[in-house]
């Protein structure tokens, strides 16, 4: 009974450590995308945040659907992703909790300047892609289960057509981030499909241009969700809730929409 009595109370001195030392971490790590990173938002943003609150964010920088997965194993406190569905699975699941909108801009499809698929100046997403696979023109894939590679196969869905019959033809899976799929597509003269931000900062665009925008079906949308804390007791929730409330709030807001390259704003805040 005593030994029984000594197991239990170093167990709880055991999660009571875990616990004080997660909220005395000076650091959140925050599992976020390519885009986010790769646009230059937080080199904008984090240091703002830790001058005020004297917190450090570590990003790590992958595609949304390995974010997830990431969040899933406790490997983070915060997520700032990009696929709304798979965002509340995580939620419903249990894997996080407290998710709010932050921010949000769109998708468009660049390609060539001889636009074989001719599909330059259209609004309908799943038209050109249609159009793009009618002509066997070339079109990278992310194909990495980002949130840019689950909303291009929602387009190829919404098209009608199943691209992946013709994967290393015309259709090509880089599974890499946006960055370099985008230098893979202007090195294969190809079209493919990417977050407007990436594009913006993107140094290697040649004589490439955005062909189609303006569908509301490329609507891109950014939440952050807390790693669930009850799940991973490791998680920094004390710092993990002071980046979501400030990244939420007005300070955060307002960074974002300030943040610009050429003058161009790459994202909008959403926060209600």
């Amino acid at each position: 009974m005593f030994r029984r009595w000594l197991h239990l109370v170093g167990l709880g001195l055991l999660v009571s450590c875990s616990a004080a030392t997660a909220a005395d971490r000076g650091f959140i790590i925050v599992q976020s995308t390519t885009s986010t990173q790769n646009s230059g938002l937080f080199d904008a943003i984090l240091p703002k945040f830790r001058e005020k609150t004297g917190i450090e964010v570590r990003v790590v920088a992958v595609g949304t659907g390995q974010a997830l997965k990431n969040g899933r194993n406790g490997d983070g406190d915060v997520l700032l992703v990009h696929a709304r569905a798979a965002e509340d699975r995580f939620v419903a699941d249990g894997f996080g909790i407290e998710r709010q909108d932050v921010m949000y801009n769109d998708f468009v499809i660049i390609g060539p300047p001889d636009d074989p698929a001719g599909i330059t100046g259209g609004r309908d997403a799943p038209a050109a892609l249609a159009g793009i696979a009618g002509a066997e023109a070339p079109f990278v894939s992310r194909g990495d289960n980002s949130g840019t590679h689950i909303k291009e196969r929602a387009l190829w869905r919404a098209a009608g057509i199943d691209p992946s019959g013709s994967s290393g033809a015309w259709y090509r899976e880089a599974g890499s981030g946006m960055g370099a799929t985008l230098n893979t597509a202007v090195g294969m003269g190809a079209y493919t499909l990417t977050d407007r931000a990436t594009w913006i900062g993107f140094g290697n665009r040649r004589d490439f241009k955005v062909l189609v925008e303006g569908d509301k079906r490329l609507f891109n949308p950014y939440g952050v969700i807390l790693v669930n804390p009850t799940r991973h007791p490791h998680v920094n929730a004390v710092g993990g809730r002071a980046f979501i409330s400030w990244l939420t709030g007005s300070e955060g807001q307002a960074a974002i929409a300030a943040y610009t390259v050429s003058d161009i704003q790459l994202f909008y805040p959403s926060s209600k």
